[in-house]
C-alpha cells in the first residue's frame, strides 16, 4: 500500500518541486502561461470530460450535492473557528472552503483511480470555481457583480460540455482527439505552475499558517466522512470525495486576498503550509480511500 501511494503522489510532488526549483533559480514570469491555461487548456480538459459517452451528469448530482456540502460545511467551521479564535472571518473562511481541487486535485484523480475519474473529478472541479468566483469573492468584497463568474472560459466549456452532451451530439472524433490533446497540456502546467507560485510566496504569519494547514484537511475529510453516511454514493466517488475533503487550500485564494487586501500574507502562509504539508494529509487519505 505504501508503494502504491507513493507511485501515485510522486508525480505530483515531482513536477511541483521542478516548478519550485526552476521558480528559484530562474524567477520565469508564468502569468501568460497561467491565463493560456485558464482560458484555453482546462477548458479543453473540461469540455472533452463532459463530452465523452460514458458521462451522464444524472449519475454525478449526489456527487455534486456532497462537492457543494464539504465546500459549505468547511465555511461554517472556518466561521465557528475564527470567532473563537478571534480570527477575522474573511481570512480564513475561504482558505477552509476552496481546496487546490484543480492543480492537485485533477491530476491525483487520474493517477490514482484512472482516467475514468477525471469526468467525476471535473465535475467537482467545476462545482467548487462556480462558487469561488461568485460566492467567495462576494464574501471579500459585497460589491463583486455575481453574474461576472459565467464570463469564465472553464464555466463556459462546462455549459458548452453539458449542452453537447445531454443533446447527444457526437463531436467528430479526429476533433474531440484535437481538444482533449490540447486540455492534456493543462494538467502538468498546472503542477509546474504551482511549485513556481510556491516559490515567490514567503512565509509570514507561521502560527496562523500551521494551524489553517491542519485543519483545513481534518475539517474536509470528517466532513466527507459525515457526508458519506448520508449520501449513497459508488466505491469510486466516495474516494475522490474523501480525497477532495483533504485537498490543500487552493493557491487562488492567495491572490483573492491580495486582490482584495484582506490579510494576504496570512492567507499566503496557510496556502504555501497547506501545500506543503500535503505530503502528510494526502497519503492519507488515499490509505482510506484505496481499496
Amino acid at each position: 500500500m505504501l508503494i502504491r501511494i507513493v507511485s501515485i503522489l510522486f508525480p505530483l510532488f515531482s513536477i511541483t518541486a521542478l516548478g519550485y526549483f526552476v521558480g528559484r533559480r530562474m524567477k520565469p514570469d508564468l502569468s501568460h502561461a497561467n491565463k493560456l491555461n485558464m482560458d484555453v487548456f482546462v477548458p479543453a480538459l473540461v469540455f472533452g470530460a463532459l463530452v465523452s459517452k460514458d458521462f451522464r451528469i444524472g449519475e454525478y448530482l449526489p456527487l455534486l450535492l456532497a462537492t457543494v456540502v464539504i465546500i459549505v460545511g468547511s465555511g461554517v467551521v472556518g466561521l465557528f473557528v475564527a470567532r473563537a479564535a478571534g480570527i477575522a472571518p474573511k481570512t480564513l473562511v475561504p482558505p477552509m472552503m476552496f481546496n487546490n481541487c484543480g492543480n492537485l486535485g485533477l491530476p491525483l484523480a487520474v493517477l490514482a483511480f484512472g482516467e475514468s475519474a477525471l469526468a467525476p473529478a471535473v465535475v467537482m472541479f467545476v462545482v467548487s470555481n462556480v462558487i469561488h468566483f461568485s460566492y467567495g469573492a462576494w464574501l471579500l468584497d459585497h460589491r463583486t457583480r455575481l453574474t461576472t463568474v459565467w464570463r469564465s472560459p472553464p464555466i463556459l466549456a462546462t455549459i458548452a460540455g453539458l449542452t453537447v452532451g445531454l443533446l447527444g451530439i457526437e463531436v467528430w472524433p479526429p476533433l474531440l482527439m484535437s481538444i482533449r490533446m490540447v486540455g492534456d497540456i493543462s494538467i502538468p502546467l498546472m503542477l509546474f505552475a504551482l511549485g513556481v507560485r510556491l516559490a515567490d510566496s514567503r512565509i509570514g504569519a507561521v502560527g496562523f499558517g500551521l494551524f489553517g494547514a491542519a485543519l483545513r484537511p481534518a475539517a474536509g475529510m470528517l466532513l466527507a466522512w459525515g457526508i458519506m453516511l448520508l449520501i449513497d454514493l459508488p466505491p469510486r466517488e466516495r474516494a475522490l470525495l474523501l480525497v477532495f475533503g483533504a485537498l490543500p487550500p487552493a493557491v487562488l485564494n492567495y491572490m483573492f486576498a491580495e486582490r482584495y487586501d484582506q490579510e494576504p500574507d496570512k492567507v499566503a502562509s496557510m496556502v504555501l503550509i497547506g501545500n506543503i504539508a500535503a505530503v502528510v494529509s494526502l497519503p492519507i487519505a488515499l490509505a482510506l480511500a484505496l481499496p
